[in-house]
């Protein structure tokens, strides 16, 4: 079923283990995609991009399960021809990303607030922590002995936690009918529009402002899309599928201008502007908006824990995520060290001490 099946399992458990006993600390990597979403990590590195294959596919169960190294366009071509997706639709940024980078990012698309987020497929994980231990969770065991959801858990947790070995994946069926309205509209007014189409029982699988325009992309069925469509009005985007990959790989003119680039995670509703002015695009129906602009970073952090939410900053290559509240921060280390007690797996690629 894959094009390359290899199950190095006891050699990166082996690799590991030795690395646990020695006190070397380990960099893990895939297809070495998304640097950029980290901060750099000291150490050994560590290759799990050979550890591929598709372990298990059946069409009609809308369950796969392939390890950590296989191709994410590998998947996405499998599930394709059968007229599947993965409905969270992640960014892959190079040819070469993999499922484990993705789901240890925990990236999600345009689709993330109408579909779900990276973490809402994960059905279950094979890993290995920092003592070399093979651990199982989610849909391969009756019951999850540790107390954590860590399927969920190590989604997003970047391999501080653990290094994943092999993702059981819910997918969905490809919509059979598509289409974006695009329309000219300020910011401010599109917010508001896009909370009150939030109300409506309308088939929106994707929401973004560019600064000028409002697009919004339809899915469903070819009479729901339609009749949506014709409901909402705007005129409709010749080639929407770049667009869309345009947001989601993060290669819209918008990312090519001048200056840091932040994202912000905030309300969708959110009206205040950032502090320091400046450009947004939104994306996610606004909950998640990417800012470029001049002001300081603790400016920043401010404005979004105000908001309810959160910020990053994207500069020279690498993420600076906003500081954690100490008490957040003390869960955090409880749990690096109840996953990787002598902090070997991509320490401080999160934080520091993390």
């Amino acid at each position: 079923m894959s094009q390359s099946d290899r199950d190095l399992t006891e050699a990166l458990a082996d690799e590991v283990r030795q690395a646990h006993d020695s006190g070397i600390r380990l960099s893990l990597a895939g297809g070495e995609t998304k640097p950029f979403l980290g901060r750099s990590v000291e150490g050994k590195r560590l290759s799990v991009r050979e550890h591929c294959g598709i372990v298990h596919y059946e069409p009609t169960e809308l369950v796969l399960t392939a390890r950590a190294g296989t191709p994410l366009g590998e998947i996405h071509d499998l599930l394709a021809a059968h007229g599947q997706w993965l409905p969270f639709e992640p960014p892959s940024f190079a040819s070469c990303a993999t499922l484990g980078g993705t789901i240890a990012c925990g990236l999600s698309g345009p689709a993330r607030p109408f579909f779900g987020a990276a973490r809402d497929f994960v059905l279950g994980v094979r890993l290995l922590d920092g003592r070399g231990q093979l651990l199982h969770f989610g849909a391969e065991v009756i019951k999850n002995v540790a107390g954590y959801d860590v399927a969920r858990l190590v989604t997003g947790a970047q391999g501080t936690l653990g290094a994943l070995l092999e993702i059981s994946l819910k997918v969905g069926p490809l919509p059979p009918a598509s289409e974006t309205l695009t329309r000219e509209e300020g910011l401010e007014s599109s917010i508001r529009r896009l909370a009150e189409l939030a109300a409506k029982p309308l088939p929106l699988s994707a929401a973004s402002h560019d600064g000028e325009r409002l697009f919004l992309r339809l899915s469903g069925t070819e009479a729901g899309v339609r009749a949506a469509a014709n409901r909402i009005g705007g005129e409709r985007l010749a080639d929407p599928d770049a667009f869309w990959q345009s947001v989601r790989e993060r290669t819209h003119p918008f990312f090519s201008l001048p200056g840091p680039l932040w994202r912000l995670s905030v309300p969708p509703a959110t009206l205040a502007p950032p502090p320091g002015g400046g450009r947004l695009l939104l994306d996610w129906s606004g909950a998640q908006r990417w800012w470029k602009g001049s002001a300081e970073p603790t400016a920043l952090w401010e404005w979004a824990r105000s908001m309810g939410g959160h910020a990053a900053l994207f500069d020279s290559g690498r993420c600076r995520l906003q500081p954690l509240d100490p008490g957040l921060f003390a869960l955090h280390k409880r749990l690096k060290a109840a996953f990787d007690p002598k902090g070997i797996l991509n320490s401080g690629r999160l934080y520091d001490s993390l």
